[in-house]
């Protein structure tokens, strides 16, 4: 099984690791090893994680106060948003995008940083 990522998600979960790296040092990264391994375990076995509403599902990021949503589609995890809980629930219900893609966000930020 494959993961994608919608664009805006790549995006949102770049600055919210560049937000954690400005409070303090090596946060931004811990971060994102807690959105991998939320991943990672949404990879092992999606049907665990609940249902929110139609397909929708989420997999709470530990030690922050984050979900990741996604759909499970056949072949593929995508990921719609790494949300933080005090944002409205629902704006994210809407995203469409055929601009999937297979990059790893965190991986990008890591090679910016260096």
């Amino acid at each position: 099984m494959r993961v994608t990522w919608h664009p805006d998600a790549e995006n949102e979960l770049i600055e919210d690791a560049k937000f954690y790296d400005r409070r303090a040092a090596g946060l931004g990264s811990d971060f994102l090893d807690a959105v991998d391994t939320a991943v990672e375990q949404i990879l092992r076995d999606p049907k665990r994680f609940p249902i929110i509403e139609g397909n929708f599902q989420r997999c709470r990021v530990k030690q922050f106060p984050y979900c990741v949503y996604f759909r499970c589609l056949p072949d593929t995890i995508r990921i719609l948003v790494i949300k933080h809980h005090s944002r409205h629930s629902g704006f994210f219900k809407s995203r469409k995008s055929t601009c999937w893609t297979e990059a790893s966000p965190q991986l990008e930020y890591r090679l910016q940083a260096e």
